[in-house]
């Protein structure tokens, strides 16, 4: 799994549009994507009607990130978050769901 062991820096939402996104699935195995898929539908879930804020951790082409932040919705292929920032869903390692900041 790329960069697994590396330690994931802290990002604000508001920056997102400066990374870039490669196009290769971050995730090894079908059981991963599923789960992430999940934790997405879960994440969004408790967004709209908690305003409950996760911690997505995601890889860009500089290394690792993580973003703490309210998600608004989900498509196949991108989260989206307040102010139309976007995060490519297969370049998402994981969602922390009850993380305090």
């Amino acid at each position: 799994m790329e960069g697994s062991t590396n330690t994931f820096k802290r990002v604000e939402k508001e920056s997102l549009d400066r990374y870039h996104f490669p196009p290769q699935e971050i995730l090894e195995g079908k059981e991963a994507i599923d789960l992430r898929k999940q934790a997405l539908h879960r994440a969004t879930s408790l967004g709209n009607l908690h305003k409950h804020k996760v911690l997505i951790r995601f890889f860009d082409d500089q290394g690792a990130k993580e973003v703490y932040t309210t998600i608004w919705a989900i498509t196949d292929n991108k989260v989206l978050l307040k102010a139309g920032r976007l995060i490519p869903v297969h370049r998402i390692f994981s969602v922390v769901i009850g993380y305090a900041s």
